[in-house]
């Protein structure tokens, strides 16, 4: 798997220091589709407009707040307190996980969060599903993640939902 660097950004940093691309965390589900799991932690909205990878347990982290944040520019996102007892639904604590979000900073913060209730062996996807930004183009481009990550690695993905493989948060 990938070796942390003084490049990996602090943001995708996590305790275990455990991290893989998404093309890693494929090969890795190849060779052992029964011992490892690749956890997606992305909203329900992601899996249906980006797609998701087709082996993937879909379990999101958080939900998207509905009031803006100025200072930040953005939607916050707001963590699911039942995460971790989802993950425990298809997981043991030694496990090995590649959790996966967007571009690996969200998944970095679950991937924490499940370290915190135990698991041992938690990978996080530092590309997640769509890469990093593209800082070779220019204009919308630009900002659009248009490099590594699962989809621009030639891993397997979808968008037709599999709801025998989504865990979602319970009513609160």
């Amino acid at each position: 798997m990938s070796e942390p660097n003084a490049e990996l950004h602090p943001a995708k940093q996590t305790v275990l220091g455990l991290y893989a691309t998404a093309k890693e965390a494929y090969e890795k589900w190849l060779a052992e589709p029964d011992k490892v799991k690749i956890i997606d932690v992305r909203t329900v909205e992601e899996y249906l407009f980006v797609g998701h990878p087709t082996m993937a347990w879909k379990i999101p982290f958080a939900d998207q707040i509905d009031s803006w944040d100025a200072e930040k520019g953005k939607y916050p996102m707001n963590p699911l307190i039942d995460f971790a007892a989802r993950v425990s639904e298809v997981a043991k604590p030694d496990d090995m996980l590649f959790v996966m979000c967007r571009s690996g900073g969200r998944s970095a913060i679950a991937a924490n969060f499940l370290a915190k209730a135990g698991f041992t062996n938690v990978y996080n996807v530092i590309d997640g599903m769509e890469g990093d930004a593209n800082a070779d183009s220019d204009g919308v481009a630009q900002a659009q993640p248009l490099k590594d990550g699962w989809k621009n690695s030639g891993c397997p993905w979808t968008k037709k939902l599999t709801p025998e493989r989504m865990l979602l948060p319970r009513a609160q």
